[in-house]
């Protein structure tokens, strides 16, 4: 997992682009949808940053996320490579046997020969781009499980970055999901080892809130996979046309996860109150 977000430096840099912009702290608040108590407590560090937050910073001042994290806490940028971005498009509209470097690199507007430069096979590339995605999935639930309160905040906080990913990034997840039969040895093993890593947080969240009386899941493990079978399967329907928008499918499927592993009501209320309050920011 990569660390926990510097959330002081974050901060700083909140500051400092809204500064140059020319922002008041409550127009910024404004354009988040958020309380300027929030946009307060971000700029001086006094709250934690989760990664729905930091793209909702990112879309507001048009930076990337790298630009308010740093380079040491953010990963690589799917969406920076021709390349990569032509090869998942292929992948995606023909799979990846029914794709060719040189139609990647027509697609990339490269040549072939400049595209072998970079990547010496369609193998390589298929692995840049789920170690890419991997990258990225992990630093989502680094600093999902770096939040604040109990496993079950931090369930729902996972499961939340898991649908989040897995809407926001169908195209990749798509191709997580369909293309692990045509990776090569050792990178299928490696591969399969860095998927079940974010299974077992989940696995081990559900057996912590059972363990400490929050849930009564009679069967945690088996309810694990159906719990991140539910976010793998997105992909495979959701349509960012649709009327229902990636965030709201997260909160959705989160609220689903902690009722599916028989969540004591009281509990159960408490996350979601505090989920909310998170999203929403501390009312003036």
């Amino acid at each position: 997992m990569r660390r926990p977000v510097n959330v002081a430096h974050v901060g700083q840099q909140v500051l400092s682009l809204r500064t140059a912009r020319g922002w008041s702290m409550r127009e910024l608040a404004s354009r988040l949808d958020v309380s300027a108590a929030t946009v307060n407590a971000i700029e001086h560090g006094r709250t934690g940053i989760s990664a729905d937050r930091l793209n909702d910073l990112a879309r507001t001042f048009d930076v990337p996320v790298a630009t308010l994290l740093g380079s040491h806490d953010c990963p690589e940028s799917i969406d920076g490579d021709p390349a990569i971005s032509a090869a998942i498009s292929a992948f995606v509209e023909a799979g990846y046997h029914g794709s060719s470097m040189r139609t990647i690199a027509e697609r990339a507007g490269m040549s072939l020969a400049s595209i072998y430069h970079y990547y010496p096979s369609k193998q390589s590339l298929l692995v840049k781009i789920l170690d890419m995605a991997m990258d990225e999935l992990d630093w989502r639930c680094a600093v999902a499980i770096d939040g604040p309160g109990g496993p079950l905040d931090r369930l729902h906080r996972v499961v939340e970055a898991l649908a989040l990913f897995h809407t926001l990034r169908a195209d990749v997840a798509y191709i997580g999901a369909s293309e692990m039969r045509s990776f090569e040895e050792p990178e299928r093993t490696r591969i399969a080892a860095r998927r079940s890593a974010i299974q077992h947080l989940v696995d081990h969240e559900i057996l912590s809130a059972v363990s400490e009386g929050s849930a009564s899941c009679e069967r945690p493990r088996e309810t694990g996979r159906a719990i991140a079978t539910m976010c793998t399967s997105l992909p495979q329907w959701f349509d960012k046309s649709g009327p229902t928008g990636p965030e709201t499918i997260a909160r959705t499927y989160a609220e689903l996860a902690l009722r599916m592993i028989d969540t004591n009501p009281a509990r159960l209320h408490d996350v979601l109150a505090a989920a909310n309050k998170s999203t929403k920011g501390p009312t003036q």
